[in-house]
């Protein structure tokens, strides 16, 4: 009977940090072990080249993924997971990210041993999720996902509205009360940095696709837009950062102070730099 590995593959979803644990445990196992070593079992010419990997200056092409697969002893359902995570890490677009993402968050053995990515991935990657969240506020609010989806602007499937709910409540952002009835919850919600980057990227585009949508969609007493375009310097940035989470910081406390809150609202607030910095030199 072969040991369990101390190091598991399916509690990562960055491959850079996998292999480097990997090595780590390795060399403590058997001090003989080294990255030569490790580069004549896969077959590597460069006797460095696991090496150039875990520290990021160097990428797995496809056709050596194999060679890792068999020099790190990983079965088949192993491989094909290491495969999606350095598609994962290696991606060049949100869409493929989320692809190969979404491969990883199918792997049993990974939401087996990470729950919650898979979950706050779902949250965070839907635009509706918080929307229903918010939605549990209102005294009329009913668990019925055919209900649920005609309220949302635009209207969403009730079999999405029903996943939803089970996603809120896998999560904690929906509860149960005394009586039975579905309220709003307020878990801490973690997950490994690769994952959160991509899922509040997902966030936030598909919320600022909703806004472009409103413009039109909405009546100008049910809607607010204000932009502007200024020039600063660049030291000035993280100050109007901080005038800015103050903001909704105030907002979020008033809003919470609506007893029977009728309706769910987006407040989309955005600072990006528009032009490159200049070049000052000393006088």
């Amino acid at each position: 009977m072969v040991a369990e590995r101390a190091i598991r593959v399916f509690e990562y979803t960055d491959f850079r940090a996998f292999l480097a644990d990997y090595y780590a445990a390795e060399k403590a196992r058997r001090s003989s072990f080294s990255f030569r070593a490790f580069a004549r079992r896969a077959g590597f010419a460069s006797p460095n080249f696991l090496k150039l990997v875990i520290d990021g200056r160097r990428n797995i092409g496809e056709d050596s993924i194999p060679r890792f697969v068999r020099a790190l002893g990983l079965d088949r359902e192993e491989g094909r997971f290491f495969a999606s995570l350095v598609g994962f890490g290696q991606s060049r677009t949100v869409e493929d990210r989320n692809q190969h993402f979404e491969k990883i968050a199918a792997s049993r053995r990974f939401r087996a041993a990470r729950k919650i990515d898979g979950a706050l991935f779902e949250y965070l990657s839907h635009w509706y999720m918080p929307a229903i969240r918010e939605l549990a506020a209102r005294v009329d609010f009913r668990e019925d996902p055919e209900w649920i989806g005609e309220q949302l602007l635009p209207a969403i499937r009730p079999a999405d509205a029903r996943k939803a709910l089970t996603t809120l409540v896998t999560l904690g952002l929906l509860v149960r009360d005394d009586t039975g009835r579905l309220s709003r919850g307020e878990p801490t919600l973690t997950t490994g940095h690769d994952v959160q980057s991509l899922s509040v990227i997902n966030y936030h585009r598909q919320m600022l696709e909703r806004a472009a949508s409103a413009i039109e969609a909405l009546p100008s007493s049910r809607r607010e837009f204000g932009a502007m375009t200024v020039c600063v310097r660049s030291g000035t940035v993280a100050e109007l950062k901080e005038r800015i989470r103050r903001f909704c910081e105030e907002i979020l406390e008033r809003s919470d102070r609506d007893a029977q809150p009728d309706a769910v609202f987006q407040i989309n607030v955005q600072l990006f730099q528009l032009s490159r910095c200049a070049e000052v030199t000393s006088q």
